[in-house]
């Protein structure tokens, strides 16, 4: 059988029993990690997972093709992740698939990259907030201590993209891709600037003005449902968290020329996006298809290329390697907890790709070079301090005034 062949090439560490259609039993691995093992439910199934396994396995959970007999889904993900570099046929994607890439999957025309962000961010607030921190932050968290709280760490996070922004009252900035106006909201409040952000989800941009409404701050904070190719500056500050994996890779030059467009001349801007270390590739096929359709995770590489086409300076680069993958730990186990309500609203095909995503996800930060960056950027060279020694002081200052008005 095919598949036999592929999995006693691909799994050379951990400790799994694979028992095929028919019920012959493999135990592959080096008997290291948790005990996970899983029936394959028939021929068909065996031999799309041999096939097409970066899909296959993703649809097989999802539909019952896969049955795990033990071990949970993210103990089946970490031992791919595990064997992620003995797996037959990983190398760097060919110009084809590149192509195919920018051209067919990732274009992100506006009415496009409307639809795709319907289809992931209007499933429904409530839906979001079963496993996110209390202020709704789907982006990856800053764990200052390894024992800190989601909440904790995602408002680490907020205060250092808002000292690294060089906030005062009264500046003029834009959240591009502003979810639920967590971040809008609490730069805002904490540095009394005024906040323009902007989402293409209709759920979001309802929650996030009734947050702005509740918290006394509609007059500081105004919320919009625009593409940012169509926003109109200048602005003092500019800040994307999480957006840019949405933009598409033929479409760089055309967001950091905004970026500097839109930027006053002693602007300053700070992109947070997902990115991976090795290199342009593509977009896992599973996720394209099910989860972030026209999403592509950038190279530094290329991302760096487009900043030096729109003429803007690299003030700092910060990259956070671990951090996601404790964010997804803490987001997987928060919809574990909540796995009962949502499959009663949503069912269970619905749970399965939500519990396999986040796995893979963390899998991917654990083991497959994905990783964090925060890019901040300027139109001029003397636009931020010399050092960086002035974000600890920052933040420092932004905890203070928090406790102060408590």
């Amino acid at each position: 059988m095919a598949l036999e062949g592929y999995l006693k090439a691909a799994v050379g560490e951990g400790d799994l029993v694979v028992t095929l259609p028919g019920g012959k039993r493999l135990t592959l691995g080096d008997g290291t990690g948790p005990s996970v093992a899983v029936r394959i439910t028939s021929p068909l199934w065996a031999l799309r997972i041999a096939t097409f396994p970066e899909t296959a396995l993703g649809d097989a959970y999802m539909d019952g093709g896969v049955i795990l007999e033990a071990g949970d889904v993210y103990d089946l993900l970490e031992i791919a992740g595990r064997n992620f570099r003995r797996r037959p046929g990983v190398h760097r994607a060919g110009w084809l698939a590149r192509w195919r890439q920018d051209f067919v999957l990732s274009r992100n025309a506006k009415r496009q990259a409307r639809d795709n962000v319907h289809r992931h961010y209007d499933l429904s607030s409530a839906f979001y907030r079963r496993f996110l921190d209390a202020d709704l932050q789907y982006s990856c968290a800053y764990f200052e201590q390894l024992d800190d709280s989601l909440e904790e760490a995602q408002l680490a996070k907020e205060r250092r993209l808002a000292a690294k922004l060089l906030l005062r009252p009264g500046h003029r900035v834009l959240d591009i891709g502003c979810g639920w106006g967590g971040l809008a909201l609490r730069i805002a409040g904490e540095t009394g600037a005024q906040v323009d952000g902007v989402t293409l989800s209709t759920e979001q941009l309802a929650l996030a003005r009734e947050r702005a409404d509740a918290q006394g701050l509609a007059g500081r904070v105004r919320f919009s449902l625009a593409d940012y190719r169509d926003v109109s500056g200048p602005y003092d500050r500019i800040v994307s968290v999480g957006m840019f994996e949405h933009v598409g890779r033929p479409n760089y030059d055309a967001y950091f020329g905004q970026v500097r467009r839109l930027l006053a001349d002693d602007g300053v801007a700070v992109i947070h996006s997902i990115g991976r270390a090795d290199g342009p590739g593509v977009t896992q096929p599973w996720i394209a298809r099910h989860i972030f359709p026209g999403g592509y995770i950038p190279a530094l590489s290329e991302t760096l290329a487009a900043v030096e086409h729109a003429g803007l300076f690299v003030a700092d680069i910060e990259v956070l390697r671990l951090h996601y993958a404790m964010t997804l730990q803490a987001w997987r186990r928060r919809f574990a907890a909540q796995r009962t309500e949502v499959a009663k609203i949503r069912g269970e095909r619905f749970c399965r790709m939500w519990e396999f995503y986040l796995a893979a996800s963390e899998v991917g930060f654990r083991y497959a070079g994905h990783m964090v960056f925060q890019l901040q950027l300027a139109r001029r060279i003397d636009a931020v301090p010399i050092t960086r020694n002035y974000i600890e002081r920052a933040e420092r200052a932004l905890s203070q005034r928090a406790r102060s008005a408590a």
